[in-house]
Order: structure tokens, then sequence, then C-alpha cells
């Protein structure tokens, strides 16, 4: 089965791409103001509700599992991870032994089944250990470039922007005012900041996302491996409650992103992160908080979020070592949302 041409139709071309991604660098204006999301914006390509989960390409001590084995509560599977190459801004993927396919292309197909089942397929870059240089026009150019091609290569749907630290808003603006102008309004664009960077319009990943918010799916917050933080109350809560995820995420909805772009990120089990994880339930919770006005701690929204999209977890390969319970639990709850 050839995963290019018999499930979605690419609307990309890598051919003559370096051309067209350098009119867009070089044309490219940062924006970035905060206020009110007009219309709802991003992409069309995924559920109005959607759970987004990462899939391990490596071999961590949780479940190894190829991409078909993931559960089909997952609306969105970020592939993890892009690396760099020697050249600045540029992103390549090499599948790891370790996870057990006996071919590159046995890869792809499970990538095209698990978009013929609905789901969408994205390459993310970052994590933890990922470090991907974007400061100037030619590593933007050599970013969106090489992420275009991954995705003309393997079929992907879009990327994930999971970088930890050297985020650059306006030249990372540039390389993705680039891919959507060659991808098209199907692109899945999401991020997956760390509570400090989503704390004030003025960071540069809130910035990112200000600046892209026309064609933004989500953005994941990670509300683990972190201390305490300033909800948008001003008042300061602690991870692993109903407030840390609702006063939180308050931010981003009164600051400029419209709810469909907004997420609650969180591990999977406790062994998935260093700290920050919460029971199902509380997660469940907090997105009827936002959204119905019900399940709140004490901090209470002034308003309710409807078209918030949803919730992300580290990782599906964690969610699998503890028998999916997580999706289990939160992607009917997701399903169910108004």
């Amino acid at each position: 089965m050839d995963s290019t041409s018999t499930t979605r139709a690419r609307r990309w071309r890598v051919a003559g791409v370096a051309a067209a991604v350098g009119a867009v660098v070089a044309a490219a204006t940062v924006v970035g103001t905060a206020g009110t999301a007009g219309a709802d914006p991003g992409t069309t390509a995924v559920p109005r509700h959607a759970l987004t989960g990462y899939w391990h390409n490596f071999d961590n001590g949780s479940v190894v599992q190829k991409l078909g084995d993931v559960a089909p509560a997952y609306d969105i599977i970020a592939v993890s991870f892009a690396e760099a190459t020697g050249t600045p801004g540029e992103i390549d993927f090499t599948l790891d032994p370790a996870v057990g396919y006996a071919s590159e292309q046995e890869f792809k197909d499970d990538i095209a089944a698990k978009q013929a089942a609905g789901a969408s397929v994205i390459i993310s870059v970052g994590g933890a250990n990922g470090h991907v240089a974007i400061n100037d026009s030619a590593s933007a150019q050599a970013f969106a470039s090489s992420t275009l091609a991954l995705m003309d290569e393997y079929g992907f749907d879009g990327v994930d922007i999971d970088l930890e630290a050297g985020i650059n808003a306006q030249y990372l603006t540039q390389a993705m005012e680039a891919i959507h102008a060659s991808a098209g309004d199907d692109l899945v664009y999401t991020m997956a900041p760390q509570t400090l960077d989503m704390q004030s319009t003025s960071t540069e990943y809130f910035q990112l996302a200000l600046n892209t918010r026309e064609f933004l799916t989500v953005v994941n917050m990670q509300y683990y491996n972190s201390g305490s933080m300033l909800g948008c109350d001003g008042q300061v809560y602690s991870a692993g409650s109903v407030d840390f995820l609702t006063a939180l995420a308050c931010i981003q909805l009164e600051n400029g992103l419209a709810p469909s772009q907004v997420g609650l990120g969180v591990p999977a089990s406790p062994s998935a992160a260093g700290s920050g994880y919460v029971d199902p339930g509380v997660v469940t919770d907090a997105l009827d908080c936002l959204t119905r006005g019900t399940g709140c701690g004490s901090f209470v929204p002034d308003q309710t979020y409807p078209d918030l999209r949803g919730a992300m977890t580290w990782s599906v390969n964690w969610d699998a070592a503890s028998g999916n319970a997580w999706s289990d639990v939160v992607g009917p709850h997701v399903d169910a949302l108004p």
C-alpha cells in the first residue's frame, strides 16, 4: 500500500518548495498582539474536541508499540521526535530499530491506516533533549523545507512544536507561515509549551501562538514538571489540582487564543513525568469546569468555553503501560464535551 496516495491526497509538494519558502520568509511579519480571537481559526482536519497523545520512537521502559497498536481514542498522534541535523534549523527523522518495524514502508502504512481511521499523525520537534535552532531567515527556511519534506515522505499531517528552550518567535513564525502556505488549511499544527512559557503574552512561545493563531490547531500546555504558577486571577496555584489546570488555561483563553486552540496536557501515569500527574477524573473535572461550569475547584472562570479543544497526554506508550487507563476515561469524556 502506498500511504502517500491511497488514504489522503497530499496538498503540498517538496519540489520547488525552497523558492516558495524563501518568498514567504521574506514577506513574513510579526503581529502577535493579544486580544480576543475572532472567528474560530485553525484546521478543520481534526474533530471539534480532540484527544492528543505522543508516540515514542524509542524504548524508555514504558511499552514499545507500533503506531497501529495505539489506542483508537487518540485523534492526534504526535510522533516523537524529529531530530536536528548539522544544518541550522533543518530536521530529519529516523525510525529507531527498537520500535520493531521491519521497514519504513511498514511505518508509513501504519500512518496511512491511522489516517484512514480518522486520526491525524504529525511529526513532533523537540522534547526535553531536542534542540533545533531557528534564529534567522536561513534556519527558518531550512526548518520549513525539511518539515515539508518529512510530511511528503511519510504522509504526516503536520507538525508539533515541543521545543523546551531557544524559541525565537520571529523566525519560527516565518517558518510556520511558510509551512502553512505550502500545506494549506489542512495542516495540523500543535504546540506543547511548558507552564512558564505561557504565563504571559510577552514570552516567545505565547508570541508564536498569537502570531500563528490564524492556522494554529491547538496549544497543549504541559501541566507537569512544574512548580506553582499564577492563574489568570493573579492567585498562585499548585500543580496537581483542578484549579491548576483551569486557572492556567484561563490565561490563554483570555489573552488571544480561541477556546478551540487550548488543550490540557497531562502525564498518562505517575511514571510518565517527574511531577504533575493527576487522576484522569481530575482532568475530566477540569474539562467540565471550563466547558460547562461544573466540577470546578476554588477557581471558577467568569465564563465557559464550550469550544475547548480537549486534552493531551505524554504519552500513548505510558498510557498503554497502564492498560490505557488514561485514554479509557479521558477519551470518551472529550468526545462528549458540548
